[in-house]
């Protein structure tokens, strides 16, 4: 992009923007002649991906900023408008809206509740910050068309986000994003009103507790032994970190409830958008959870529980034999549930027809195996818990199978049906009983999961991300996964790719640009890139097939898959240094 191109796209920009800090910042680089900063703001305008808006936040079109929030929710309203004719004539159309602690959320989410008010859209927002999936709740419960959450989840603390709902309580996914972007695109007035006058005319409603009580019940509802709960519970000590989220009011709540012995730490309890503890607020990555692992050491805890600033993605540590906390993975923990909550339905008697998981592409398959054992069906989606809410909405739908359970390997569960999104709370809930479960059992959660792996064979998962920022960025992820897809690798680890599955042309999915290699032992390998950040995302689901059960065998499938991980690491690698020459 040429300089003149840019300097046109700036002053456009600033000539819209409302909100001079950020117009400023466009100011001042224009001052500076920092044309590099310049380009990466303009060479693109943010567009609806995996969950909607997201980016750095600041000034440009290539930013999260009050403009491309009024854009996008103007474009929203509209398509909402032509959507729902007969309501939008008669008046009664609604939407909800949330937040969470990041910076400029509440700004944020006033400005989409304005401007739906003042499209005569009645529009729901929470008096204070919640987490997305009670925002997915409360969309069903006040049978909204849509609604609309202020979060970047577990990104870094320079990013924002904007994630658009359903009136099915789900994200948006075709053909509805793809409408809202043409309508996003054609905005040429924002429509907009006073708080003072959107709540005068009633068409600014702000709601709290008569959701908060609604749903802190349903979370408790999920759970399958209240008796084991009401006995065992004060037994059993879990240190909690919200990181500075949106988490410590709803699992505090729901886990006190309980009667659990909650310990909150005490430095990531209060809601703070700078995250000053952590350099990301994500509990998949260990340093996050560097503070309550020290503090579940000193109280002598059960285990760590951790949600990301919008409650959205649950995360675990639990003491092995040595007193050592050991991080579970989402493939671990999501193995763990399905167990849990399968055997516990067939125990009770609380089976369904058709009882149906979905678990994301890249997730591991060791739950399926699970799941083969108890007569259930595993069905396989697309990546981002919208995919797995489209398949159980089809179940809604035509009623072909009933839903028990959703997982993603990035720390993503939904255990229940009111909410149609991943949920941290509830899993949490779900969590702490089945703590309880296995320890009526005489076995923690750790040698559970060791039973599991001899039973079903050795599951070992390996994340590996490269970052590209920028316009040049995109344009080498561009090119790695067109030269992968025209050449795929013969070998990765060792052992040979026997078969290569293309989600562009996947006939059992939507398009989408995910590469899959299949090994000779069972094991997968995924390449995706990102639809939320500028990088590109490599998953090994690595499995060790099920042998005599042994402690001997175990040992020798932990030494087989780390070695098979380490090699596909070692070819992967390869793969990202040759595309960034």
């Amino acid at each position: 992009m040429d300089k003149s191109e840019i300097l046109k796209r700036a002053q456009e920009y600033i000539a819209a923007e409302k909100d001079e800090r950020f117009s400023n910042e466009i100011k001042e680089l224009i001052e500076k002649e920092d044309f590099a900063e310049l380009e990466d703001r303009f060479y693109q305008t943010l567009e609806f991906g995996t969950g909607g808006l997201r980016g750095i936040m600041g000034g440009g079109t290539n930013r999260m900023n009050t403009l491309e929030i009024n854009m996008a929710t103007q474009g929203l309203a509209n398509y909402v408008l032509k959507a729902f004719p007969e309501k939008a004539k008669d008046g009664t159309l609604s939407a909800v809206i949330a937040y969470d602690s990041r910076l400029n959320s509440d700004v944020f989410a006033e400005a989409t509740a304005l401007i739906f008010a003042a499209n005569g859209i009645k529009a729901y927002l929470f008096s204070g910050l919640r987490p997305t999936p009670e925002l997915s709740f409360a969309i069903r419960q006040l049978k909204a068309q849509t609604g609309v959450v202020v979060t970047a989840s577990h990104n870094p603390r320079m990013y924002n986000g904007y994630k658009a709902y359903w009136d099915d309580g789900a994200q948006v996914i075709e053909p509805h994003d793809k409408g809202i972007i043409e309508e996003v695109n054609k905005v040429s007035e924002v429509k907009s009103m006073t708080k003072e006058e959107a709540l005068a005319s009633g068409k600014l409603v702000m709601i709290d507790k008569e959701i908060d009580d609604k749903f802190w019940d349903m979370c408790k509802a999920q759970l399958f032994r209240p008796e084991l709960i009401k006995e065992k519970a004060k037994d059993v000590r879990i240190v909690y970190t919200p990181l500075h989220g949106t988490g410590a009011m709803h699992v505090e709540k729901v886990l006190g409830d309980l009667g659990l012995n909650i310990i909150t730490v005490p430095e990531q309890r209060e809601p703070d958008g700078n995250f000053p503890t952590v350099e990301k607020p994500n509990p998949e990555e260990k340093p996050a959870l560097t503070l309550a692992v020290e503090l579940a050491k000193k109280e002598k805890a059960d285990g760590v529980m951790a949600t990301d600033p919008d409650s959205d993605r649950f995360g675990t540590a639990f003491p092995d034999k040595d007193g050592n906390f050991v991080l579970l993975s989402g493939n671990q923990m999501g193995a763990l549930l399905i167990d849990y909550i399968l055997l516990s339905r067939k125990e009770l008697g609380k089976m369904p027809v058709n009882p149906t998981v979905i678990r994301s592409i890249v997730t591991s398959p060791f739950g399926d195996y699970i799941c083969k054992k108890h007569g259930v069906k595993m069905l396989e989606c697309l990546t981002g818990f919208k995919w797995i809410a489209a398949v159980e909405a089809n179940f809604e739908k035509d009623n072909s199978a009933s839903y028990v359970f959703g997982l993603e390997e990035s720390y993503g569960y939904k255990v229940e049906t009111e909410v149609m999104d991943k949920d941290g709370v509830s899993a949490a809930a779900m969590c702490a009983e089945m703590i309880l479960y296995w320890r009526s059992q005489g076995k923690s959660l750790l040698e559970h999961l060791d039973d599991l792996y001899k039973e079903f064979g050795y599951f070992e998962d390996r994340a590996i991300s490269q970052n590209f920022p920028g316009a040049s960025g995109s344009e080498t992820m561009k090119a790695m996964m067109s030269s992968m897809r025209a050449n795929p690798p013969k070998t990765l680890g060792g052992e040979n790719v026997v078969k290569v599955r293309d989600c562009l042309a996947d006939p059992e999915l939507p398009k989408s640009n995910v590469l899959q290699f299949y090994l000779e032992s069972g094991t997968i390998v995924s390449a995706r890139p990102s639809g939320t950040e500028p990088k590109i995302k490599f998953y090994i689901n690595s499995m060790i097939p099920a042998g005599d059960g042994s402690d001997a065998w175990y040992a020798d499938a932990k030494v087989k898959a780390g070695a098979l991980c380490d090699g596909i690491t070692r070819d992967i690698q390869k793969i990202i240094d040759e595309a960034s020459k």
